[in-house]
Protein backbone atom coordinates (compact mmCIF):
# COMPACT_ATOMS: atom_id res chain seq x y z
CA UNK A 1 0.00 0.00 0.00
CA UNK A 2 3.24 2.22 0.43
CA UNK A 3 0.83 4.17 3.45
CA UNK A 4 2.94 4.86 6.81
CA UNK A 5 1.88 3.45 9.73
CA UNK A 6 1.89 3.78 13.28
CA UNK A 7 0.84 1.34 16.03
CA UNK A 8 -1.40 3.27 18.96
CA UNK A 9 -1.50 1.01 21.51
CA UNK A 10 -0.87 -2.77 22.07
CA UNK A 11 -3.88 -4.86 22.63
CA UNK A 12 -3.85 -7.13 25.48
CA UNK A 13 -7.41 -9.39 24.86
CA UNK A 14 -6.36 -10.92 21.70
CA UNK A 15 -2.84 -10.33 20.20
CA UNK A 16 -4.17 -11.12 16.66
CA UNK A 17 -5.12 -7.64 16.72
CA UNK A 18 -3.39 -4.88 15.73
CA UNK A 19 -4.85 -1.18 16.28
CA UNK A 20 -2.88 1.36 13.19
CA UNK A 21 -3.62 4.23 12.00
CA UNK A 22 -2.34 5.58 8.42
CA UNK A 23 -1.98 8.30 6.61
CA UNK A 24 -5.32 7.83 4.43
CA UNK A 25 -7.94 10.23 3.62
CA UNK A 26 -10.75 8.39 6.37
CA UNK A 27 -13.38 10.55 7.89
CA UNK A 28 -16.59 9.98 10.45
CA UNK A 29 -18.23 13.08 9.33
CA UNK A 30 -19.00 11.93 5.52
CA UNK A 31 -22.43 13.45 6.17
CA UNK A 32 -21.00 17.27 5.51
CA UNK A 33 -20.89 15.49 1.52
CA UNK A 34 -25.01 14.92 1.89
CA UNK A 35 -25.51 18.81 3.58
CA UNK A 36 -23.67 20.16 0.80
CA UNK A 37 -26.06 18.61 -1.86
CA UNK A 38 -28.60 19.31 -0.34
CA UNK A 39 -27.28 22.91 0.45
CA UNK A 40 -26.25 23.02 -3.31
CA UNK A 41 -29.84 22.14 -4.76
CA UNK A 42 -32.12 24.65 -2.81
CA UNK A 43 -29.02 27.09 -3.02
CA UNK A 44 -29.37 28.41 0.97
CA UNK A 45 -25.97 29.60 1.81
CA UNK A 46 -24.82 30.64 -1.46
CA UNK A 47 -27.86 33.32 -2.16
CA UNK A 48 -27.10 33.94 1.79
CA UNK A 49 -23.67 35.05 0.58
CA UNK A 50 -24.67 36.98 -2.15
CA UNK A 51 -26.61 38.86 0.31
CA UNK A 52 -23.72 39.49 3.08
CA UNK A 53 -21.28 41.98 2.88
CA UNK A 54 -17.33 41.01 3.07
CA UNK A 55 -15.63 43.77 4.41
CA UNK A 56 -12.22 41.82 3.40
CA UNK A 57 -9.88 43.51 0.67
CA UNK A 58 -9.87 40.51 -2.22
CA UNK A 59 -6.52 40.37 -2.67
CA UNK A 60 -6.10 39.44 1.08
CA UNK A 61 -8.54 36.46 0.73
CA UNK A 62 -7.30 32.70 1.30
CA UNK A 63 -10.82 31.58 1.45
CA UNK A 64 -13.87 33.04 0.48
CA UNK A 65 -17.01 33.88 2.65
CA UNK A 66 -19.10 31.35 0.99
CA UNK A 67 -16.62 28.18 2.11
CA UNK A 68 -16.49 29.99 6.05
CA UNK A 69 -19.81 30.04 6.12
CA UNK A 70 -20.20 26.18 5.03
CA UNK A 71 -17.14 25.11 7.55
CA UNK A 72 -19.33 26.99 10.41
CA UNK A 73 -22.71 25.67 9.40
CA UNK A 74 -21.60 22.22 8.78
CA UNK A 75 -19.42 21.64 11.75
CA UNK A 76 -22.29 22.72 13.71
CA UNK A 77 -24.65 20.28 12.28
CA UNK A 78 -22.03 17.60 12.40
CA UNK A 79 -21.81 18.30 15.96
CA UNK A 80 -18.62 20.08 16.02
CA UNK A 81 -20.09 23.27 17.64
CA UNK A 82 -16.50 25.16 18.91
CA UNK A 83 -14.77 27.21 16.22
CA UNK A 84 -11.65 25.03 18.32
CA UNK A 85 -12.57 21.88 16.07
CA UNK A 86 -11.79 23.49 12.86
CA UNK A 87 -8.25 22.95 13.65
CA UNK A 88 -8.70 18.99 14.92
CA UNK A 89 -10.62 18.87 11.26
CA UNK A 90 -8.53 21.05 8.93
CA UNK A 91 -7.34 17.78 6.92
CA UNK A 92 -10.71 16.11 7.26
CA UNK A 93 -11.29 15.29 3.61
CA UNK A 94 -15.24 15.45 3.84
CA UNK A 95 -15.68 18.46 5.62
CA UNK A 96 -12.78 20.10 2.47
CA UNK A 97 -15.02 18.26 -0.46
CA UNK A 98 -17.82 19.48 1.43
CA UNK A 99 -16.92 22.96 2.08
CA UNK A 100 -14.76 23.55 -1.16
CA UNK A 101 -15.94 25.10 -3.96
CA UNK A 102 -12.88 24.31 -6.72
CA UNK A 103 -14.26 21.42 -8.70
CA UNK A 104 -12.17 18.53 -9.67
CA UNK A 105 -10.02 16.41 -6.95
CA UNK A 106 -8.82 20.30 -6.21
CA UNK A 107 -10.42 20.23 -3.14
CA UNK A 108 -8.12 17.51 -2.00
CA UNK A 109 -4.74 17.73 -4.16
CA UNK A 110 -3.53 20.54 -6.23
CA UNK A 111 -0.36 21.80 -7.41
CA UNK A 112 -0.76 25.33 -8.25
CA UNK A 113 -1.42 26.01 -4.18
CA UNK A 114 1.06 26.48 -1.51
CA UNK A 115 0.39 23.18 0.99
CA UNK A 116 -1.88 23.91 4.05
CA UNK A 117 -3.04 26.64 2.54
CA UNK A 118 -6.34 26.03 0.75
CA UNK A 119 -6.12 22.47 1.64
CA UNK A 120 -6.52 22.98 4.84
CA UNK A 121 -10.33 24.38 6.89
CA UNK A 122 -9.96 27.96 8.18
CA UNK A 123 -8.25 27.81 11.22
CA UNK A 124 -10.18 28.85 14.70
CA UNK A 125 -8.88 32.93 14.44
CA UNK A 126 -10.13 33.01 11.32
CA UNK A 127 -13.83 31.54 12.00
CA UNK A 128 -13.74 34.18 14.96
CA UNK A 129 -13.23 36.55 12.38
CA UNK A 130 -16.27 35.36 10.60
CA UNK A 131 -18.88 36.31 13.46
CA UNK A 132 -17.05 39.62 13.44
CA UNK A 133 -18.56 39.66 10.27
CA UNK A 134 -21.69 38.52 10.04
CA UNK A 135 -22.27 40.71 13.35
CA UNK A 136 -22.64 43.79 11.46
CA UNK A 137 -26.33 44.91 11.29
CA UNK A 138 -26.46 44.32 7.71
CA UNK A 139 -24.89 41.29 8.02
CA UNK A 140 -27.60 39.59 11.14
CA UNK A 141 -30.37 41.51 9.25
CA UNK A 142 -29.43 38.89 6.19
CA UNK A 143 -28.93 35.84 8.59
CA UNK A 144 -32.41 36.24 10.10
CA UNK A 145 -34.02 37.52 6.65
CA UNK A 146 -32.62 33.39 4.92
CA UNK A 147 -33.78 31.34 8.32
CA UNK A 148 -37.24 32.17 6.05
CA UNK A 149 -35.73 31.64 3.07
CA UNK A 150 -34.63 28.33 4.14
CA UNK A 151 -38.29 27.68 5.71
CA UNK A 152 -39.35 27.95 1.92
CA UNK A 153 -36.56 25.76 0.75
CA UNK A 154 -37.63 23.29 2.89
CA UNK A 155 -41.27 23.34 1.36
CA UNK A 156 -40.16 23.01 -2.10
CA UNK A 157 -37.58 20.04 -1.19
CA UNK A 158 -41.26 18.55 0.01
CA UNK A 159 -43.09 19.34 -3.30
CA UNK A 160 -45.39 22.13 -1.47
CA UNK A 161 -44.83 25.76 -2.88
CA UNK A 162 -47.15 27.26 -0.30
CA UNK A 163 -49.57 26.62 2.54
CA UNK A 164 -53.05 27.87 2.67
CA UNK A 165 -53.07 28.27 6.27
CA UNK A 166 -49.86 28.05 8.31
CA UNK A 167 -49.09 28.86 12.18
CA UNK A 168 -46.42 30.69 13.75
CA UNK A 169 -45.71 29.11 17.24
CA UNK A 170 -43.77 31.73 19.63
CA UNK A 171 -42.00 31.15 22.36
CA UNK A 172 -38.56 31.89 24.64
CA UNK A 173 -35.90 29.85 26.52
CA UNK A 174 -32.88 29.89 28.24
CA UNK A 175 -29.55 29.23 27.27
CA UNK A 176 -26.84 29.09 30.08
CA UNK A 177 -23.85 30.82 29.58
CA UNK A 178 -20.94 30.82 31.95
CA UNK A 179 -18.17 33.37 32.27
CA UNK A 180 -18.83 36.99 31.89
CA UNK A 181 -20.51 37.44 28.45
CA UNK A 182 -22.41 40.64 27.61
CA UNK A 183 -25.93 40.75 28.15
CA UNK A 184 -25.78 37.91 30.68
CA UNK A 185 -27.69 38.22 33.54
CA UNK A 186 -29.43 35.69 36.26
CA UNK A 187 -33.17 34.87 35.52
CA UNK A 188 -35.03 34.30 38.77
CA UNK A 189 -37.62 32.06 36.84
CA UNK A 190 -34.88 29.76 35.32
CA UNK A 191 -32.86 30.40 38.34
CA UNK A 192 -29.80 30.65 36.13
CA UNK A 193 -27.53 33.34 34.32
CA UNK A 194 -28.33 33.13 30.86
CA UNK A 195 -29.40 34.54 27.64
CA UNK A 196 -33.35 34.70 27.32
CA UNK A 197 -33.84 33.69 23.83
CA UNK A 198 -37.20 34.77 21.52
CA UNK A 199 -37.79 32.43 18.64
CA UNK A 200 -40.52 31.54 16.05
CA UNK A 201 -41.44 28.06 14.11
CA UNK A 202 -43.28 27.26 11.43
CA UNK A 203 -45.80 24.45 13.52
CA UNK A 204 -46.62 22.73 10.05
CA UNK A 205 -42.51 21.91 9.50
CA UNK A 206 -40.58 22.56 12.51
CA UNK A 207 -38.08 24.76 10.79
CA UNK A 208 -37.03 28.01 12.65
CA UNK A 209 -38.20 31.11 11.21
CA UNK A 210 -36.51 33.80 13.50
CA UNK A 211 -35.12 33.64 16.59
CA UNK A 212 -33.33 36.86 18.47
CA UNK A 213 -30.49 36.89 21.54
CA UNK A 214 -32.05 39.33 24.66
CA UNK A 215 -30.72 39.89 27.99
CA UNK A 216 -31.17 37.20 30.63
CA UNK A 217 -33.24 39.12 32.87
CA UNK A 218 -36.08 40.30 30.14
CA UNK A 219 -39.35 38.98 30.35
CA UNK A 220 -40.83 36.39 27.98
CA UNK A 221 -42.65 39.07 25.92
CA UNK A 222 -39.82 41.74 25.65
CA UNK A 223 -39.33 43.57 22.09
CA UNK A 224 -42.07 40.75 21.19
CA UNK A 225 -44.23 43.19 18.63
CA UNK A 226 -41.00 44.27 16.71
CA UNK A 227 -40.10 40.73 16.72
CA UNK A 228 -43.76 39.34 15.71
CA UNK A 229 -45.17 41.44 12.87
CA UNK A 230 -42.94 41.93 10.88
CA UNK A 231 -41.86 38.38 11.02
CA UNK A 232 -46.32 37.40 10.07
CA UNK A 233 -45.70 39.68 6.83
CA UNK A 234 -42.38 37.99 5.61
CA UNK A 235 -44.47 34.71 6.40
CA UNK A 236 -47.33 35.82 4.73
CA UNK A 237 -45.28 36.65 1.16
CA UNK A 238 -43.42 33.47 1.62
CA UNK A 239 -44.77 30.39 3.19
CA UNK A 240 -48.59 30.62 3.94
CA UNK A 241 -51.61 32.85 2.71
CA UNK A 242 -53.30 33.13 5.92
CA UNK A 243 -50.96 33.18 9.21
CA UNK A 244 -52.37 32.49 13.04
CA UNK A 245 -49.87 32.92 16.10
CA UNK A 246 -49.92 30.96 18.91
CA UNK A 247 -48.22 31.15 22.28
CA UNK A 248 -47.96 30.25 26.16
CA UNK A 249 -48.92 32.54 29.03
CA UNK A 250 -46.07 34.83 28.71
CA UNK A 251 -46.76 36.18 25.32
CA UNK A 252 -50.39 37.82 25.29
CA UNK A 253 -50.73 41.30 25.92
CA UNK A 254 -52.69 44.17 25.20
CA UNK A 255 -50.76 45.77 22.64
CA UNK A 256 -50.15 42.34 20.63
CA UNK A 257 -53.54 40.75 20.91
CA UNK A 258 -55.07 44.15 19.15
CA UNK A 259 -52.98 44.16 16.96
CA UNK A 260 -53.42 40.95 15.91
CA UNK A 261 -57.28 41.45 15.53
CA UNK A 262 -56.68 44.61 13.44
CA UNK A 263 -54.20 42.68 11.06
CA UNK A 264 -57.41 40.07 11.15
CA UNK A 265 -54.71 37.86 12.05
CA UNK A 266 -56.47 34.41 14.60
CA UNK A 267 -54.51 33.55 17.63
CA UNK A 268 -54.52 31.37 20.68
CA UNK A 269 -52.94 32.01 23.92
CA UNK A 270 -52.63 30.58 27.04
CA UNK A 271 -53.56 33.03 30.06
CA UNK A 272 -52.67 33.28 33.45
CA UNK A 273 -55.05 32.55 36.02
CA UNK A 274 -56.13 35.44 38.24
CA UNK A 275 -59.04 35.49 41.00
CA UNK A 276 -61.22 36.60 38.44
CA UNK A 277 -60.86 33.92 36.61
CA UNK A 278 -61.17 32.17 39.08
CA UNK A 279 -64.53 33.63 40.17
CA UNK A 280 -65.86 33.18 36.98
CA UNK A 281 -64.54 29.34 36.49
CA UNK A 282 -66.30 28.39 39.67
CA UNK A 283 -69.95 27.81 38.67
CA UNK A 284 -68.12 25.44 36.11
CA UNK A 285 -66.16 23.90 38.62
CA UNK A 286 -68.92 23.31 41.22
CA UNK A 287 -71.28 21.23 38.57
CA UNK A 288 -69.21 18.81 37.01
CA UNK A 289 -70.68 15.04 37.08
CA UNK A 290 -69.13 12.91 39.51
CA UNK A 291 -65.92 10.79 38.98
CA UNK A 292 -66.06 7.13 36.77
CA UNK A 293 -63.16 5.34 37.29
CA UNK A 294 -60.99 4.33 34.80
CA UNK A 295 -61.97 7.12 32.84
CA UNK A 296 -59.80 10.23 31.87
CA UNK A 297 -62.15 13.32 30.64
CA UNK A 298 -61.88 16.73 30.10
CA UNK A 299 -64.45 19.32 29.17
CA UNK A 300 -64.39 23.00 27.77
CA UNK A 301 -66.74 26.48 28.72
CA UNK A 302 -67.13 29.16 27.11
CA UNK A 303 -66.59 32.57 29.37
CA UNK A 304 -66.57 36.71 28.34
CA UNK A 305 -63.25 37.95 30.23
CA UNK A 306 -61.64 41.26 30.19
CA UNK A 307 -58.38 42.35 31.98
CA UNK A 308 -57.82 45.70 33.78
CA UNK A 309 -55.25 46.25 30.68
CA UNK A 310 -57.48 45.00 28.35
CA UNK A 311 -59.56 47.41 25.60
CA UNK A 312 -62.45 45.07 25.61
CA UNK A 313 -63.55 42.20 26.55
CA UNK A 314 -62.77 38.85 24.75
CA UNK A 315 -63.48 35.20 24.16
CA UNK A 316 -61.98 32.52 27.00
CA UNK A 317 -62.42 29.03 26.80
CA UNK A 318 -61.50 27.04 30.56
CA UNK A 319 -60.11 23.44 29.87
CA UNK A 320 -60.90 21.25 32.57
CA UNK A 321 -58.92 17.77 33.29
CA UNK A 322 -60.17 15.24 35.42
CA UNK A 323 -56.82 14.16 37.40
CA UNK A 324 -55.54 11.11 38.54
CA UNK A 325 -57.35 10.04 41.93
CA UNK A 326 -54.45 11.30 44.15
CA UNK A 327 -55.51 14.48 45.35
CA UNK A 328 -58.88 14.33 46.77
CA UNK A 329 -59.27 17.78 47.25
CA UNK A 330 -58.04 19.03 44.09
CA UNK A 331 -59.47 16.53 41.86
CA UNK A 332 -59.66 18.17 38.64
CA UNK A 333 -57.08 20.86 36.58
CA UNK A 334 -58.11 23.72 34.61
CA UNK A 335 -56.63 26.48 32.67
CA UNK A 336 -57.51 29.16 30.09
CA UNK A 337 -56.97 30.11 27.03
CA UNK A 338 -58.04 33.51 25.05
CA UNK A 339 -58.29 34.07 21.38
CA UNK A 340 -60.25 36.15 18.83
CA UNK A 341 -61.54 33.12 17.15
CA UNK A 342 -65.81 33.13 17.41
CA UNK A 343 -67.37 30.30 18.54
CA UNK A 344 -68.59 30.01 14.22
CA UNK A 345 -64.33 29.86 13.32
CA UNK A 346 -63.46 27.34 15.79
CA UNK A 347 -65.35 25.57 18.73
CA UNK A 348 -63.69 24.94 22.64
CA UNK A 349 -62.42 21.70 21.91
CA UNK A 350 -60.99 22.83 18.30
CA UNK A 351 -59.20 25.28 20.29
CA UNK A 352 -57.80 23.07 22.49
CA UNK A 353 -56.52 20.70 20.26
CA UNK A 354 -54.96 23.52 18.28
CA UNK A 355 -53.03 24.48 21.60
CA UNK A 356 -51.96 21.30 22.45
CA UNK A 357 -50.01 20.51 19.19
CA UNK A 358 -48.09 23.46 20.55
CA UNK A 359 -46.18 20.84 22.19
CA UNK A 360 -44.34 19.87 19.24
CA UNK A 361 -42.57 23.40 19.49
CA UNK A 362 -41.53 22.55 22.32
CA UNK A 363 -39.83 19.29 21.69
CA UNK A 364 -37.99 20.82 18.94
CA UNK A 365 -36.78 23.37 21.21
CA UNK A 366 -35.29 20.49 22.89
CA UNK A 367 -33.92 19.14 19.98
CA UNK A 368 -32.08 22.82 19.37
CA UNK A 369 -30.57 22.97 22.71
CA UNK A 370 -29.65 18.94 23.02
CA UNK A 371 -28.71 18.46 19.53
CA UNK A 372 -27.00 21.35 18.35
CA UNK A 373 -25.79 22.86 22.16
CA UNK A 374 -25.72 26.38 21.59
CA UNK A 375 -22.65 28.11 23.54
CA UNK A 376 -22.63 31.62 23.13
CA UNK A 377 -18.88 32.18 24.42
CA UNK A 378 -17.96 35.61 22.41
CA UNK A 379 -15.47 37.52 24.74
CA UNK A 380 -13.20 40.16 23.97
CA UNK A 381 -10.54 38.34 25.84
CA UNK A 382 -7.03 40.12 25.52
CA UNK A 383 -4.21 37.18 24.82
CA UNK A 384 -2.51 38.00 27.89
CA UNK A 385 -2.38 40.67 30.67
CA UNK A 386 -0.26 43.65 28.69
CA UNK A 387 -2.76 43.74 26.09
CA UNK A 388 -6.35 45.65 25.74
CA UNK A 389 -9.45 43.46 24.96
CA UNK A 390 -10.23 43.63 21.55
CA UNK A 391 -12.85 46.26 20.72
CA UNK A 392 -15.83 44.52 19.50
CA UNK A 393 -19.84 44.05 19.94
CA UNK A 394 -19.53 40.94 21.77
CA UNK A 395 -23.38 40.87 22.03
CA UNK A 396 -24.11 41.02 18.11
CA UNK A 397 -21.77 38.54 17.70
CA UNK A 398 -23.40 35.98 20.12
CA UNK A 399 -26.38 36.48 18.42
CA UNK A 400 -24.74 35.90 14.69
CA UNK A 401 -23.60 33.23 16.24
CA UNK A 402 -27.26 32.11 17.56
CA UNK A 403 -28.27 32.17 13.95
CA UNK A 404 -25.91 30.02 12.66
CA UNK A 405 -27.33 27.51 15.21
CA UNK A 406 -30.69 28.11 13.49
CA UNK A 407 -29.25 27.71 9.96
CA UNK A 408 -27.84 24.48 11.25
CA UNK A 409 -31.14 23.33 12.34
CA UNK A 410 -32.99 23.99 9.55
CA UNK A 411 -30.52 22.32 7.66
CA UNK A 412 -30.22 19.30 9.59
CA UNK A 413 -34.14 19.70 9.86
CA UNK A 414 -34.63 19.28 5.95
CA UNK A 415 -32.29 16.03 6.72
CA UNK A 416 -34.76 14.62 8.63
CA UNK A 417 -37.99 15.14 6.87
CA UNK A 418 -36.58 13.68 3.47
CA UNK A 419 -35.48 10.70 5.09
CA UNK A 420 -38.61 10.35 7.22
CA UNK A 421 -40.21 10.74 3.45
CA UNK A 422 -37.68 8.59 2.21
CA UNK A 423 -38.00 5.50 4.69
CA UNK A 424 -41.91 6.29 6.17
CA UNK A 425 -40.54 6.40 9.44
CA UNK A 426 -40.21 8.99 12.49
CA UNK A 427 -37.04 10.12 13.13
CA UNK A 428 -35.11 12.47 15.11
CA UNK A 429 -32.40 15.40 15.12
CA UNK A 430 -29.96 13.14 17.13
CA UNK A 431 -31.12 9.85 15.20
CA UNK A 432 -30.75 11.67 11.35
CA UNK A 433 -27.00 12.48 13.15
CA UNK A 434 -25.57 9.67 14.35
CA UNK A 435 -27.10 7.20 11.56
CA UNK A 436 -27.38 9.60 8.81
CA UNK A 437 -24.64 12.33 9.14
CA UNK A 438 -21.72 10.70 10.96
CA UNK A 439 -20.69 8.41 8.71
CA UNK A 440 -17.28 6.79 8.18
CA UNK A 441 -15.99 6.94 4.49
CA UNK A 442 -12.75 6.55 2.87
CA UNK A 443 -11.57 9.00 0.26
CA UNK A 444 -9.21 7.80 -2.82
CA UNK A 445 -7.73 10.00 -5.49
CA UNK A 446 -7.77 7.96 -8.49
CA UNK A 447 -8.18 8.65 -12.11
CA UNK A 448 -8.92 12.33 -11.98
CA UNK A 449 -11.81 11.97 -9.49
CA UNK A 450 -12.59 11.49 -5.53
CA UNK A 451 -13.99 8.40 -4.84
CA UNK A 452 -16.13 8.19 -1.27
CA UNK A 453 -16.27 4.82 -0.08
CA UNK A 454 -19.37 4.96 2.75
CA UNK A 455 -19.54 2.19 5.39
CA UNK A 456 -22.82 -0.38 5.00
CA UNK A 457 -25.28 0.93 7.37
CA UNK A 458 -25.30 4.60 6.63
CA UNK A 459 -24.84 3.54 2.47
CA UNK A 460 -28.15 1.93 2.91
CA UNK A 461 -30.01 5.22 4.59
CA UNK A 462 -27.69 7.19 1.87
CA UNK A 463 -29.20 4.88 -0.98
CA UNK A 464 -32.42 5.65 0.60
CA UNK A 465 -31.92 9.89 0.67
CA UNK A 466 -30.25 9.60 -2.53
CA UNK A 467 -33.32 8.31 -4.71
CA UNK A 468 -35.46 10.62 -3.15
CA UNK A 469 -33.57 13.52 -4.01
CA UNK A 470 -33.64 12.21 -7.21
CA UNK A 471 -37.39 13.30 -7.12
CA UNK A 472 -38.58 16.05 -9.43
CA UNK A 473 -39.02 18.61 -6.50
CA UNK A 474 -35.15 18.43 -6.26
CA UNK A 475 -34.28 17.80 -9.28
CA UNK A 476 -34.89 20.99 -11.03
CA UNK A 477 -33.29 23.40 -8.29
Amino acid sequence: MGERTSCIFPITFNQSLVVETREEKLSSDGGAILLREIDQKLQILQDLVNNLDDPRHPSKITHPLIELLRTRVYLIAQGWKDADDADKLRDDPAILTAVSSRKGTKPLKSSNVPVNVQHALASQPTLSRLLEYLADPHNRKALRKFLIKAAKASLRAMGITKFTHCTIDIDSFAITIYGHQAGGNFNGYYKDTCYHILVAMLAETGDILDIQLREGNVASADQLDEFLFPLIEEVKQNLGDSVSVRGDAGMPSEPIMSELEARGKGYCFRVKSNSVLEILAKPYLDNLPPRQPNNMREWVAELKYQAESWSHPRRIVMVVVEQEQIDLFEPHNHFFLVTDWNMEQISGAELLEFYRQRGTMERWIGEFKDVLQPSLSCASRPRNKSEQPIKRDDFACNEALLLLHALAFNLLNIVRRMIEEATDEAWSLRRVREQVLKAAVHFTLHARRIWAWVAKPAACLWNKLGRWMLSPQLVGT
